[in-house]
Parts: C-alpha cells; sequence; structure tokens
C-alpha cells in the first residue's frame, strides 16, 4: 500500500491541560474554511474529540456498536487484527456538520489495541510481518480514507501520555506541533517529550533497516513545527507580565530540549523549525470556550447566547 499524500499532523504534548482538543479543532477547520478536506482521528480512548464534535445520543449509539460488524469507531476497524481474526477493517466515515471535516470517532476499546502495541514492536525487531501490521494499524486504516475521500490533512488528537499508542501516531506523522501552558510543568515537561522523541524516532530507523520491503511501514519521520503557547491572559492587547516571561522560556528549553536533542538523531527533522520557535500564540478565549464546545464548532463560529442545534453532526 503506497502512502496518500494526504499531510498528517499531531498537536501533541504528553503534559495534559494544554488544550490540544480544542486548537486541533480551531485550526482544523480554519484550514477547511479554505477549502481543504480534513480527516480528524480521535486516537485518545477519553475520546474529547469525539465528544467535542458530536451529540451524546449519536456517541452513545456509536460506542454500543463498536463491537458489531457494523461498527464505525476506531475499535470497529483494529478489533479484526488485535483479536487475531482478520486484518483492519474499513469502517464508513462519519461527515461533520463543519464542511469539508470528516471523524473516525474514538473509542475506550482501543486500550485494548495498545496493550497490544508493545508485543508488535518486539515482533517488528524480529522482522515478524504481524509486528509491523499491528504497529502501523492506525496508520493504514488512516491511509485509506484518505485514498477514499481525498484528503488533504489528517490531524491526529491524542492522549497525554507517552504510551505506545501515541509512539505509533507521533512516527507516522509529517509534522509535530507541541502546545504548552505558560507554567512551569510545561517548560519540565519539555525534556521528557524531546529524550522521548529522540528515542522513538532513533529505535524507529533501527527497525526499518529490518523491515521487508512488502509490509506497510510508519514513515518515522516527524518534523518539529514549533510551539504554541495558549490559554494566557491579555491586557492592552499582550500578554501580562506574569505570563509573559515564559514565552522566552519555553522557547529556550524548547530549542535544548526538543530540537537540538532531535536533531541529533536526524538533523532534517528541526530543519523547519523557524528562528522564532513559536509558531503561534492563542490568548484565553475563556467565557467562549464552553459554548464552543457544547455547539460543537470552533471559537470563531461560537452563536452568542445559543446553542446551535446543527453545530455537531454525524
Amino acid at each position: 500500500m503506497l502512502r496518500h499524500p494526504a499531510k498528517r499532523i499531531a498537536i501533541f504534548n504528553h503534559k495534559g491541560g494544554v488544550g490540544k482538543t480544542t486548537l486541533t479543532v480551531n485550526i482544523a477547520a480554519s484550514i477547511a474554511a479554505q477549502g481543504k478536506r480534513i480527516l480528524l482521528v480521535d486516537s485518545d480512548p477519553q475520546c474529547n474529540l469525539t465528544s467535542f464534535l458530536l451529540p451524546d445520543s449519536v456517541i452513545d449509539d456509536l460506542l454500543n456498536s463498536s463491537d458489531e460488524k457494523n461498527g464505525r469507531t476506531i475499535w470497529s476497524a483494529v478489533k479484526p487484527l488485535v483479536e487475531a481474526t482478520g486484518e483492519v477493517s474499513q469502517i464508513k466515515l462519519l461527515e461533520l456538520a463543519i464542511p469539508r471535516m470528516f471523524l473516525l470517532p474514538g473509542d475506550i476499546k482501543v486500550r485494548a489495541l495498545e496493550d497490544d502495541l508493545n508485543s508488535f514492536w518486539t515482533e517488528c525487531l524480529q522482522r515478524k510481518l504481524r509486528g509491523f501490521r499491528g504497529v502501523a494499524a492506525l496508520s493504514s486504516l488512516v491511509n485509506q480514507v484518505c485514498m477514499d475521500h481525498e484528503i488533504d490533512f489528517v490531524f491526529f488528537d491524542s492522549g497525554p501520555n507517552i504510551g505506545p499508542l501515541n509512539r505509533s501516531i507521533i512516527l507516522d506523522c509529517d509534522f509535530l506541533i507541541v502546545p504548552v501552558a505558560c507554567d512551569i510543568f510545561s517548560i519540565r515537561a519539555l525534556k521528557t517529550l524531546g529524550n522521548t522523541l529522540a528515542r522513538w524516532i532513533r529505535d524507529w530507523q533501527m527497525i526499518l533497516s529490518l523491515a521487508p520491503d512488502q509490509v506497510y511501514k510508519l514513515q518515522g519521520k516527524p518534523k518539529l513545527m514549533g510551539l504554541i503557547p495558549q490559554r494566557f491572559r491579555v491586557y492592552r492587547g499582550s500578554p501580562v507580565a506574569e505570563q509573559l516571561k515564559y514565552f522566552g522560556m519555553l522557547e529556550r528549553h524548547f530549542k535544548s530540549d526538543v530540537v537540538d536533542v532531535v536533531k541529533q538523531v536526524d538533523p532534517l527533522l528541526a530543519a523547519l523549525a523557524p528562528t522564532n520557535l513559536i509558531l503561534g500564540e492563542v490568548k484565553d478565549f475563556s467565557s467562549l470556550v464552553t459554548p464552543a464546545q457544547e455547539q460543537g464548532v470552533p471559537i470563531r463560529s461560537v452563536e452568542a447566547g445559543t446553542r446551535c442545534p446543527s453545530g455537531k453532526g454525524a
């Protein structure tokens, strides 16, 4: 299977509370508004992205029927491979109310895939085809969806951890964006992130040297795009002083603890990170966030004082 040219992007940080899901929806919706076709992949077993975009009744139906033949969650697709009854199966994609946006819904049962991924990784080292199929299970599903629906961009929403499922997701992505909060905990998390990324990339490069030619593989080359500090308070158009001080600290630590560390493994993966490593800034929208989640729309589309009945769709 050839890799579809759709650009795959992860907005990822293993630290929780940095707004990954909200940021993913809003960036994806902005690109869709420019005429591009977007696939959102809810790879977090907590299903936050799915909950953002779909009504509770639809989610309940999806989760209750995910073990059935006509199931439509990520688990429905990877279940045959996890249970050793077949290969990854194709599922019917959900078209969202937001134009040109589609969703592969999450499912708590995806944890079963994560439980097996370390075994699949070991089997890759043994050059077993099952190992490569398992590690690339989600990637192969996404790849086929991109082909079938002419997708331009793929966004993964992943959980706040550095487990084996996120390893497979990050190694499948073309680009990596790191969201951060303006606090000391985000600064400390960057060192763990950099060392983990470097180890994943290095280990996968070694595994690729063992891979049989005929098997579909993760590309293993996530390029760093930069940081997005967010949810900071603004006074007269600028971040307040107590939070502004973190911008420079985050940028310095991102360079030393992430960019420079990954560069030692593969210089090309850090080449896109700009001189100013802060890719963008997102202030605290406070009162707009909740109605955006209730209406299932990006912040710029919030209807003040209303709950949009068509904002969430399937």
